[in-house]
């Protein structure tokens, strides 16, 4: 039986990461992550394949050009990270169902590419104020860094009627609640 694919998209700050480590470690969702493709190099500790899939320039640019990309992201001038379809389908032929946690562009993208065979869940805060008290709660930003976050995360959420499930994240529990029971009615399905 084929794995399924689940895209979790979210702006910065809105416990995207949070929801989705506590459903694995609570055991709660049956799903491997996707590993990403980099072109930086590997830093202490980190195997190739396992952390990342590290590639020269040259071999990312040229990934890029031939199409093996369902989805990458210039994060940096320079600095690509994307996830390769070799990767994705690879995974699903084995039966895994992939978690795939990317940034809103590219889960509009991804989920037009494989249709069906995947969900795409957009992780949201309850409102803009809500997301900025957050980040000033970290205390871990300036208040022009936040205002940066927030003017993002305003954009980013343009995209979200795009995807097929909205999770707002009002309160943890629920949200990490609302989030394994989508993915886990979607992975039973046939």
């Amino acid at each position: 039986m084929s794995g399924k694919i689940i895209i979790v998209s979210a702006p910065s700050g809105c416990g995207k990461s949070t929801i989705i480590n506590a459903l694995i470690d609570r055991g709660m969702i049956d799903v491997r992550f996707s590993v990403s493709a980099t072109n930086r190099a590997p830093r202490k500790g980190e195997v190739d394949g396992v952390n990342y899939h590290f590639l020269s320039d040259e071999e990312f640019r040229s990934a890029i050009d031939r199409g093996e990309f369902v989805e990458y992201e210039e994060v940096y001038p320079g600095r690509y990270y994307g996830t390769l379809r070799s990767e994705v389908e690879q995974r699903v032929s084995r039966g895994e169902n992939v978690l795939l946690d990317i940034d809103v562009c590219g889960g509009v993208n991804v989920k037009k590419q494989f249709g069906d065979r995947a969900i795409s869940l957009f992780i949201m805060p309850p409102s803009i104020a809500a997301l900025g008290d957050r980040l000033r709660g970290r205390a871990t930003e300036s208040e022009e860094e936040i205002a940066r976050r927030l003017g993002r995360a305003e954009y980013e959420l343009g995209f979200a009627s795009q995807y097929d499930v909205q999770v707002v994240n009002d309160d943890l529990e629920t949200a990490i609640a609302a989030t394994g029971k989508v993915i886990n009615d979607f992975v039973s399905s046939h």
